[in-house]
């Protein structure tokens, strides 16, 4: 009799002890997740929150695989398109009387909060280039200011980048970029700043970490990466070139989750002046989506100003285009830099020699040779128009699961591989040639 009294009495502890749980799933680092459960449970005693960190498409997969009374509670990330895609799915909950009506309704002519209650505007972020000051000084580089300054000789092997397949903020900044320049133009761009790298990282914590610690000279990346390391005492800088977008880092209610009542106060919490106050931690260093009149007058000296960083930004971010290709710009940027970064960089490293001497010995023949060999390398694999194209989006859109549908995405996978390898290779010996010649 004992025995059954005392398990019925450890049952109803667990019980208890999971009722007052919520399960967090963030792409965020530690720092944030660690001050935010911190300061959330030490004014919620009766709540525990639980994080698991998972970078956004593994995210998504998560929540969509789980069934409803298993799911986590709160989903948090930075890209807008990700919870479109789990809107879409009806895995999102409707949270718009969580909204703190002190914040304004738009950042520029950006919605904060998901017009249709389904998702919550958390922080600001914008996308540019941090760079490690001490590096640039040591290698007598100047601080680059936009995207296209990273195209330039001089820059060569002194970047990085992630890859938008690994990183949620990577494709926000190579969306942003796109949706910014055009998607030819972009490309080529993008094309061309990835020869000059000096590597693709795993994750993208990877650049930020590499540009304070100096392995790299510049990052690309979302604006807190390069505001906590300069407010954490690294020697870096950050800039917001103008082809840049700010848009909300949001934070969601996920359907069929075990306890929404305890993570509706969670939500809550997050975007309270109590809670955004915490984005002001240096290991922090994100926008609030308070303008700076309604948070006590607490930022750091000098702290951007998201509202008038919105102001003169020339990218209107369009979150729906932006995740209607996600698939096929994760793809195309893993075929034709990620897996094939060094036939890209050999290439590059040609072009800017056989640049630098025809700029001394101008040769017709060997400048057309030049002009042959960039448009091999840096034309994207896709044009504008099959980039539009809704029939060839929806390819990638749908389930890998699907026999046919994977083996047609990893036929058109491989032929760009496969094409941009050739083409690299074409042009680094076309660059040669024109080398030869101007010599």
């Amino acid at each position: 009799m004992f025995k059954r009294a005392m398990a019925a009495l450890a049952l109803a502890a667990a019980a208890v002890a999971q009722a007052g749980t919520v399960t967090v799933v963030t792409s965020f680092p530690k720092e944030l997740t660690q001050a935010y459960k911190t300061a959330f449970e030490k004014a919620n005693p009766g709540i525990k929150l639980e994080i698991l960190n998972k970078n956004t498409v593994q995210g998504i997969a998560y929540v969509r695989e789980l069934p409803a009374g298993q799911r986590p509670e709160v989903f948090w990330a930075s890209a807008p398109d990700a919870f479109e895609v789990l809107a879409g799915l009806k895995l999102l909950d409707d949270v718009a009387g969580l909204v703190n009506k002190a914040a304004p309704t738009k950042v520029g002519n950006y919605p904060i909060n998901d017009p249709q209650g389904r998702y919550l505007g958390q922080a600001l972020a914008g996308y540019g280039l941090m760079w490690n000051t001490r590096y640039l000084a040591a290698n007598k580089l100047p601080a680059p200011r936009q995207w296209a300054d990273l195209v330039k000789p001089v820059y060569f092997g002194h970047v990085a980048t992630s890859s938008p397949s690994r990183s949620g903020t990577t494709h926000l900044t190579v969306e942003t970029l796109l949706q910014g320049e055009g998607w030819a133009k972009g490309w080529t761009q993008l094309l061309q700043i990835a020869g000059n790298c000096a590597a693709v990282t795993e994750r993208s914590f990877g650049v930020p970490d590499g540009v304070n610690n100096g392995q790299f000279g510049i990052g690309l990346v979302i604006d807190f990466f390069g505001l906590a390391g300069k407010y954490s005492g690294f020697p870096v800088e950050f800039a917001y070139p103008d082809v840049t977008a700010v848009v909300p880092a949001n934070i969601a209610l996920v359907a069929g989750a075990k306890n929404a009542d305890e993570a509706r106060k969670f939500i809550a919490y997050t975007v309270s002046q109590e809670g955004q106050q915490l984005l002001y931690d240096p290991k922090i260093s994100r926008l609030p989506i308070l303008p700076p009149e309604a948070m006590g007058g607490k930022a750091p000296q000098g702290y951007p100003n998201a509202f008038e960083i919105a102001k003169r930004a020339k990218v209107h971010f369009d979150s729906e285009r932006s995740e209607s290709r996600y698939n096929v710009v994760s793809a195309m940027f893993d075929q034709t830099i990620t897996f094939r970064l060094k036939e890209l960089q050999a290439a590059t490293k040609a072009i800017h020699a056989a640049d630098a001497a025809l700029a001394h010995k101008p040769n017709p023949k060997a400048a057309a040779l030049l002009k042959e060999a960039r448009e091999l390398a840096y034309t994207p694999v896709v044009d504008a128009a099959k980039a539009a194209d809704k029939e060839f989006l929806a390819v990638f859109a749908a389930s890998k699961k699907d026999a046919a549908v994977n083996k047609r995405v990893t036929a058109l996978e491989d032929h760009w591989n496969s094409g941009a390898r050739a083409n690299y290779e074409r042009a680094k010996g076309l660059a040669e040639q024109a080398l030869a010649l101007a010599k």
